[in-house]
């Protein structure tokens, strides 16, 4: 019987300094951690692979089949076993569509390539429509006009 206390006594002590080891993170604490570079939002998105351009479709019909289904989970398992059955035959037009995409892809990421390589990026020169504020728009084309009305009326 003594001998199965300590052991029992041990095994929680062995587990307990396993979790404070200094690899594990606990709450209220942060571990040094290597940081995450900086994703550049300007890089081309990589294209969808054959499968799930086939899903795109087949979330369609699954849907219209099955309107009542709120499910994720078992539109994907039954996307993926509906995948499985089709035979090469069946799977080349999509596979035909993803090698389309990643011609484009690969053309879009030579062009991006090129862009940083020469240090100048396209998003810096042009602004784009989210950067601009319309309120100030509106002020710059009628801005003096308005001014002078709020001044008048004093």
């Amino acid at each position: 019987m003594k001998g199965g206390k300590v052991k029992a006594e041990t095994t929680r002590a062995d587990t307990s300094l396993k979790r404070k080891g200094p690899g594990t993170q606990r709450a209220g604490k942060k571990t040094a951690r290597k940081e995450k570079a900086v994703k550049d939002p300007n890089k081309p998105k990589r294209p969808a692979s054959a499968f799930f351009i086939f899903m795109e479709e087949f979330r369609v019909q699954y849907k219209q089949k099955h309107p009542n289904n709120k499910s994720v989970a078992a539109v994907g398992k039954a996307g993926g076993d509906k995948w499985k059955s089709l035979s090469e035959a069946e799977k080349a037009p999509f596979a035909a569509k993803a090698e389309k995409r990643k011609d484009e892809y690969n053309k879009k990421m030579q062009a991006y390539n090129k862009r940083s390589a020469e240090g100048t990026n396209a998003a810096d020169d042009e602004e784009s429509d989210k950067s601009k504020s319309e309120v100030n728009d509106e002020d710059d084309e009628d801005g003096d006009e308005s001014g002078e009305e709020d001044e008048d009326d004093d």
